[in-house]
């Protein structure tokens, strides 16, 4: 397996051909809530429905348990996870502790191409929300996030950071009270502009501001949660069940 770095889908180490699609198409399903918490994801299943063989089916469910979307349990098998209210304050709380700082520190190193990087990240989710691709549009909006941590060039950071924001994104999936939720164009704007100034304080600032939002904007209680097979769910979404390529 491989990681891209910067792929908007690059939360999870990437496998090669039919496993990266299987990925992909899944990963949109769950962040479009199209499949729910907790929901089993059978090898057999999956095989059948994407018309690929257990071995990669099994390649792509294990490139989604290392981005943390799905959790492969021993003996049981793969299942959607089903992040706690208790984990969802936790990630933001951690965000909240770490992305501030961050900010800051890729404000002081920003260069115009760098900034270009991070417009072009906007222009990107912009694009998807216009296409009502809630999926990728949540995907890149983290990789946002995670491009200014690559920015301030802290690795430990960065790689702290692309568990949170990977778990965050199922979070928000599940959890969010409208469906701009992780996509506030004013804050990502902000954002931009305090690292066109080169505004540390500013940035540092915007960006805790940005991640209590998120947080704020969560409804983070209890609900039941409908299960449907995984053809099922691809069939209604309009997906094509035919062989993945």
């Amino acid at each position: 397996m491989r990681t891209v770095k910067g792929d908007p889908k690059g939360a999870y180490s990437l496998p090669p051909g039919r496993a990266l699609d299987i990925c992909h198409r899944i990963e949109g399903a769950i962040l479009q809530r199209r499949i729910g918490p907790g929901m089993k994801l059978a090898e057999d299943e999956v095989g059948d429905t994407f018309g690929v063989s257990r071995t990669v089916a099994r390649t792509a469910l294990q490139a989604l348990a290392h981005g943390g979307l799905v959790t492969i349990e021993r003996n049981r098998g793969a299942f959607v996870s089903r992040p706690t209210i208790r984990e969802a304050h936790e990630v933001f709380e951690a965000r909240a502790l770490i992305e501030p700082r961050i900010a800051r520190m890729a404000a002081k190193v920003m260069t115009e191409s760098r900034l270009d990087t991070l417009c072009r990240h906007i222009a990107d989710e912009h694009e998807a929300m216009q296409k009502g691709d809630m999926g990728l549009a949540l995907s890149l909006s983290g990789m946002f996030h995670i491009a200014i941590a690559e920015i301030a060039d802290q690795q430990v950071l960065t790689q702290f950071l692309r568990t949170l924001v990977s778990r965050s994104s199922l979070i928000i999936a599940l959890y969010w009270k409208r469906a701009d939720t992780a996509c506030e164009s004013h804050s990502h704007h902000a954002l931009i502009d305090a690292f066109a100034d080169r505004n540390q304080f500013a940035a540092e600032e915007i960006m805790k501001s940005h991640i209590i939002d998120l947080h704020s904007g969560l409804d983070l209680t209890e609900r039941e949660e409908k299960t449907a097979s995984l053809a099922d769910v691809f069939q209604a979404g309009g997906d094509q069940v035919a062989p993945a390529r």
